[in-house]
Parts: C-alpha cells; structure tokens; sequence
C-alpha cells in the first residue's frame, strides 16, 4: 500500500510517496518525454520516496517536467497515484487523477479557462500602453526555444542588449536564453509582452488573435527552404484554407528567406506581395560554418571518436507520430555509429522517445542545429533540414520508403527530390546501410556542388548579422 501527496516548497514542486516495508530500489515519475527519479530514505514506519517534479534535462539547470501524462513508477512497475487536486506548484501546475500524475502549464484555473482567455484578448485587443522596445520571440508555436529566432535572439542580445527580449513558450520546461524572459502562451504575461513588443520573430503561423499596433511589426523567418508544397499550393487546398493563409501572411511585415528560391516559393504559396523579402541566409545556420563545440556531444554522452548519425524525417499530414521506417537500433549496430533520432515539432507532444543500445532520441533537444553541426551523415526524406545540413558538406541518405504517396497524395513537391538530391535515395533500411558503406562517386559529388550553389550561398556564418543589422538600421528596434 503506498500513498502520494504533492508538496511545495518555495517555488519547486515534489511528489512525496510513502509505503510499508523494505525500500524499493527506484521510485520514479515517468513520462513520453523526460523522467526523475526519487530519493528514497527510511523511517520508522516504512520508506518514503521523494520526488522532485523537475529535471535536468541535456546537460542544463533543473526545470519543470514537460507538460504531459506521467506514471508513477516503483522498480519499474506502474503503480496507480491516489486522485490530488490539480493546483498551480510553484512553475507549473500539477495534480493526479485516474491513478495517473498530470503536469500542465502553470495557469490558474480563472486564466486557463475559455473566459479568462476570452477576458485577456478583449484587454489585449483594447491595450494603449506605449511599445515596449522589445523582441518577442516564438518558435513552431512555443514548443521549442530554437531555430532561426533563437540564432537572432543571441546576435541581438549581443550587439543591442538593451532590449528586451521575451520568448513564449508552451510551459516552463523550455529553457531560454540568459537575460530573456519566458512567456507562458495564454498567461496575461504572454497576451502582454505580444502586445506591447516592438517587434516580434516567429518563424511559423501567430496564433489566437494578432491585430499589429502602429509601430509594431512582425518579422517572419519561416523554417525552412520548402521542397514539398504549401499553404496555397497544397493539393486539395479550400477556399477556406485560401482564405486563412491570406489573412496570416498579411500580419507578416518582413519575410525571410535562406535563398532565392524559397523567397520566390515562399511569396508565391503565401501571397506575401508588395512585401520585403530578406534574401539574407538562415540564421540557424551560422554554427555549421563554424568550428563544432565539443560540448554538443559532451551534452548528449557521445564520445569524441563515435561516428554519428542524424535520424530526422519530416512529419506527416496523415499520421501524428514520426515515422518509424527504421530500427534505430539495428541502425547503430549495423553502421556501427551512435543514432541521434529526431522526429518533427508536431510529433513532440503526440510520440515516445526512441530506446536502445547507442541510440539517443533528441525530439525534445531545444535546437536541431546543435545536432546538424555534430552529424556526420543526415538521413532523411523531405525534411528541409537537408538545405541546412548541406552547408557543412557531409553526406545525406534520403529513405523515401512513401515517396509515391507523399509526392502524389499528401504534398507533392517544388522539384524531383530523386534528380537532384546529393546523396543517395533509398527505399528500405537495408538500402540505407549499404549505401552508408559505400563511398560516393563523382557524379553524387557534382551534385552536391550544385544543390550548394543553388541553396547555400548565402549560408557563409554571418546571417544573423545582416538580419540584426537590418533591424536594428530600420529602427524595428533602439539600442537604446
């Protein structure tokens, strides 16, 4: 017989679990995406195991567990955790019902609810405070603290740290940079710091309601060089869709683009026209022109001499984990290399960090060019992760196992991946393996100069620079 009660102490949360007779080994809190475990001492009744609802997590200081469903767990055996009332703990809210532990994002019940929410825009949509000379920052909708906002985000602080910089985020499990401010999404923090920023970064859809203030403005760096289609260009798009991506690219002021093809792509299947378009290189790029830290793979445990390789597929419209066309597993073993898996943002909430033997899901590492500069090889499919990977000049595998299905039914494409692709194109993990034993021909390798030419010219380290110094010469925001 065991019992559970939370506990808070200053601003951290703890499950305190309590049973009779011998200690158990563990006692652990364990969920989809990250875990803790218990301190456990006894007493004169029996043992009590203490947990702490926070974790560190790739190396970085203690924060709340990620927002999800979580097991108790006792020398790993799911026990059920008697019903607790769900109550804000400290920096986030948690509570037990249907023998389970729930940890959410720290809203209090009159905010999180339809009308608190309802209360907080019309306050936002009638605001008349002056702008704040600010940057508000946003990634794939808060789930991350990464790509190219995160690569401006640490230029900008560098050269005008006098602005302030906020990053919203789905919960506080997210870290973000020194000297930002965290913004839960719904918090009346949040429904502010969007308001009154001058500017604002994101590099995908605003989300609820974004009505621009004269003198705010919006700077959109999008995720990506596209190869399969979008927005307008979707097959099957409605004119209900049409119309919904008209309206978000008109909240768009400045569109950013890694190279001229996206921009023309990009304007086109947004209907981003009479706009500026920033044909500047991607920011997140910047590291991989740039000597690799060894702290990456300090990180995630991996040893200098280990080769690595770089599992990331794109997501599907039609499916909401990621897909599991390989046995990452046999994968380390065959290759004899350690497999980073790394699925899409949209399948963070809905997956299952990947186990086995040298293999490390990194799903819910905060930015993918840490893990792009430390690869040695890319396998993917449609990912545009593959105009990033190719500024470091290693080698890519694209395992299209769908390929018929995705270019014919889901997306379709701007151009023939298997004519232009600078790696070999393979169809089952059998095929990956042999191909990541073979040496690359002349003809791979005058591929991959031209896709270099075509897509990274402008990838040279110093993005982030010109996209600040654009900034900062056009008055978005004041160093001051």
């Amino acid at each position: 017989m065991i019992t559970t009660e939370f506990v808070v102490d200053h601003e951290s949360a703890h499950l305190v679990v309590r049973g009779a007779g011998t200690p158990p080994d563990s006692v652990a809190v364990v969920g989809a995406r990250a875990r803790t475990e218990a301190r456990v001492t006894s007493d004169g009744r029996g043992w009590v195991a203490d947990i702490s609802l926070a974790a560190a997590r790739w190396g970085g200081d203690p924060l709340p567990l990620p927002s999800g469903v979580y097991e108790l767990q006792v020398d790993g055996v799911t026990r059920p955790c008697a019903d607790i009332p769900s109550a804000v703990h400290g920096r986030l809210r948690a509570g037990a019902s249907d023998g389970v532990v729930v940890i959410e994002p720290p809203l209090t019940d009159d905010v999180r609810s339809p009308t608190g929410q309802a209360a907080l825009e019309r306050r936002y949509a009638a605001r008349a405070e002056p702008l704040e000379n600010a940057v508000f920052f946003e990634s794939f909708y808060g789930r991350t603290v990464g790509c190219n906002p995160l690569a401006i985000d640490r230029e900008l602080s560098r050269r005008a740290p006098a602005v302030r910089r906020y990053w919203s985020v789905v919960d506080l499990s997210l870290p973000v940079p020194e000297g930002a401010i965290a913004v839960v999404e719904g918090s009346p923090e949040w429904w502010r710091a969007r308001g009154r920023a001058r500017l604002l970064v994101v590099n995908d859809w605003l989300r609820r309601r974004f009505a621009r203030r004269r003198g705010q403005h919006v700077l959109q760096t999008w995720h990506g060089t596209p190869l399969k289609r979008l927005a307008l260009h979707r097959p099957g798009v409605d004119p209900r869709r049409m119309l919904a991506v008209v309206r978000e690219s008109r909240r768009w002021d400045i569109l950013l683009a890694q190279n001229p093809t996206a921009a023309g792509v990009l304007r086109r299947a947004y209907a981003f026209l009479g706009k500026p378009i920033w044909i500047e290189g991607y920011p997140r790029n910047d590291i991989l022109a740039a000597p690799v830290s060894p702290r990456i793979r300090e990180r995630l445990g991996i040893e200098p001499h280990e080769r690595v390789l770089l599992y990331a597929p794109t997501w599907r419209d039609d499916r909401a984990e990621l897909v599991d066309f390989i046995d990452p597993a046999a994968l380390a073993t065959n290759a004899d290399a350690v497999v980073l898996v790394r699925g899409h943002s949209r399948t963070l909430a809905a997956g299952r960090d990947t186990t086995g033997p040298r293999v490390i899901d990194v799903t819910g590492y905060p930015d993918v060019a840490d893990l792009l500069a430390i690869a040695d090889a890319l396998v993917t499919d449609y990912s545009s992760l593959m105009f990033d990977f190719s500024v470091t000049g290693r080698p890519m595998y694209f395992l299209v196992p769908d390929l018929e299905h995705y270019r014919g039914t889901l997306r379709g494409f701007y151009f023939d991946l298997a004519d232009h692709a600078p790696g070999p194109v393979v169809r089952t993990q059998t095929e990956l393996e042999a191909a990541l034993a073979t040496p690359s021909d002349a003809g791979s390798a005058d591929r991959y100069a031209a896709w270099r030419r075509r897509f990274n010219a402008r990838d040279d380290g110093r993005a982030a620079e010109r996209v600040v110094a654009r900034i900062l010469d056009q008055g978005l925001v004041t160093r001051e």
